[in-house]
């Protein structure tokens, strides 16, 4: 398992995405980029996650950053999840776990004493440069969307 830090560069992935695009960070290479890893589509964090980060895509927009989201889930559940909310961000199919294991989001979690291997919400903020600003483990969803536009805005 990766032990990613700030100031690291970030691992570029290409995988497939919502509307049968693809997404990889080489793609958008002089902007700056928040990779944001979620456990599964249209679970209520997940879910309000998502429509936080669409809720502020003009403002990320404006801040010259791109928004990809990435979860083990298949590019047909990204397709459904996203027309249902309405969300305007990128979707990432990450169904082999190359990325997510990259960036060390794949961990053991524990649910009712029963432990299992899943993905820890994790959002990393990427910068023109390539290289992470900043990484937030064990994300808290409340406000969480906010607080990564301003880390985008600072970063310049």
């Amino acid at each position: 398992m990766s032990t990613l830090k700030e100031g690291d560069m970030a691992p570029d992935f290409s995988l497939p995405t919502d509307s049968g695009g693809n997404a990889s960070l080489s793609a958008v290479k002089g902007r700056k980029a928040v990779v944001y890893f979620y456990p599964k589509d249209d679970t209520s964090g997940c879910t309000k996650e998502a429509i936080a980060f669409t809720g502020l895509k003009g403002a990320f927009d404006e801040a010259e950053t791109d928004i990809i989201g990435i979860s083990a889930d298949s590019v047909a559940r990204h397709d459904k999840f996203k027309a249902k909310h309405a969300l305007a961000v990128t979707l990432a199919s990450d169904e082999n776990r190359a990325a997510i294991e990259a960036y060390g989001v794949w961990v053991e979690k524990s649910m009712y004493g029963r432990k299992y291997m899943g993905i820890d919400r994790s959002t990393f903020l990427i910068g023109r440069d390539g290289r992470i600003a900043r990484i937030w483990r064990k994300v808290k969803v409340a406000g969480h969307a906010e607080e990564v536009l301003e880390a985008a805005r600072a970063l310049g």
